[in-house]
């Protein structure tokens, strides 16, 4: 047991130190995901798997904390459809007529093995492991009753009957997740979701081991997860390319000062043109007028990143002001990286603006067109040319 302790105190250092990835934008809200699970459970030891399998049901709750550790919580129950002849802790007495005669309840921890040891990309890879660790309470439901044959001081057979009661005890898990995460955008997620489970109740402590295979029961499970939607509109957890330093904040400081220091007239002139002028005008026609914003992204990302949030805003208060108004919104990549990247990259974000448009900002999606246009060409620099341009037309 203590050893079992220490390996999971060395983890979770290990987890701690792995949390000081920055997420951009990230609130108690995101990063959570809900599974539907199901499958087999059967006796680790003594019983052939399949014959002796009962079936089983659950779900599970979960909010990813870092891109290595998530934490949630999550309910089992096992449907009695197999005869067990045997009555450890774990499974009980054989004789119940319940339809549910097990139920698991607690949390657990699961531990992103290809980002611990691989590094966190910014979007989950297509094929992950993850290491499960749980505890929680155990519960038999008990019905009828149990005969036992006692031999009397005249050598006859006396019959007692026991009724049977419900049993409670608090249990401990350890399993693994292989997972399949789906699509480009990874809302959905297929797993695989082998598991020991041992009873830790006063039974198993009658041995040296609390860990005893005698009391432990195998889950064979498949379950498929959904994740919402973030507040920035993905549904996977994305990080901050950036760690601001004393030195990035006394800088802002020193420009926010020199603001104030500037003569009142220009402030209002930058407050005006903040304020009533949010997206810039670059074509008039005789009955439609079309105004621009740029929203920049980093080298090989596509998630729309904090500093960039007041671009998207701009075109969002615009809308929300001009009913009728409509935004085309064209996603470009700059020359680095091979064709079907920057198309790909180039689609990604031009749908990260329109995705941002509707979760965050309420924009109905029938007024947004998004695609991607693969290299973009428009400002000499190249970099600058990572960008989704929103081309509003108000009519």
């Amino acid at each position: 047991m203590k050893k079992v302790l220490l390996a999971l105190a060395l983890m979770m250092g290990f987890v701690a130190a792995q949390a000081q990835v920055t997420v951009a934008g990230s609130k108690w809200t995101d990063n959570w995901s809900l599974t539907i699970k199901g499958g087999a459970v059967s006796p680790l030891q003594h019983y052939a798997f399949w014959p002796n399998a009962r079936g089983m049901f659950g779900a599970e709750l979960r909010k990813q904390v870092t891109p290595v550790m998530g934490l949630g919580v999550e309910g089992e129950w096992s449907v009695n459809t197999s005869s067990w002849d045997h009555a450890p802790a774990y499974i009980g007495l054989p004789h119940s007529a319940n339809i549910i005669d097990h139920q698991l309840v607690g949390g657990f921890m699961a531990v992103n093995l290809n980002n611990m040891f691989g590094g966190y990309k910014g979007k989950p890879a297509a094929l992950e492991l993850e290491a499960v660790f749980g505890l929680g309470w155990w519960h038999a439901y008990k019905t009828g009753s149990t005969i036992i044959e006692l031999p009397t001081e005249t050598g006859d057979i006396e019959k007692l009957e026991i009724k049977n009661l419900d049993q409670n005890s608090w249990y401990t898990k350890a399993g693994l997740n292989i997972n399949w995460n789906l699509g480009e955008s990874k809302a959905w997620t297929l797993s695989l979701k082998p598991a020991v489970v041992w009873c830790m109740g006063k039974e198993a402590k009658q041995s040296t081991n609390c860990f005893n295979a005698n009391y432990a029961a195998v889950e064979m499970q498949a379950g498929v997860t959904y994740h919402f939607a973030n507040s920035h509109g993905a549904h996977y957890m994305t990080l901050c390319d950036k760690q601001y330093t004393q030195a990035d904040i006394d800088a802002l400081n020193a420009q926010i000062n020199e603001l104030r220091n500037r003569k009142p007239e220009v402030v209002e002139k930058v407050v005006e043109r903040i304020v009533e002028k949010p997206v810039e005008k670059v074509v008039k026609g005789n009955d439609t007028e079309s105004l621009m914003t740029n929203v920049f992204f980093r080298q090989g990302k596509s998630v729309v990143a904090a500093d960039q949030l007041p671009n998207v805003e701009r075109v969002a208060i615009y809308m929300k002001n001009h009913p009728a108004s409509k935004v085309d919104i064209t996603g470009y990549a700059s020359p680095e990286g091979s064709k079907e990247i920057n198309e790909r990259l180039a689609r990604e974000r031009a749908d990260a603006v329109k995705n941002l448009l509707i979760n965050k900002y309420k924009i109905a999606a029938n007024r947004i067109t998004a695609k991607g246009q693969g290299v973009g060409n428009m400002f000499s620099e190249p970099e600058w040319n990572r960008v989704s341009v929103c081309d509003i037309i108000v009519k």
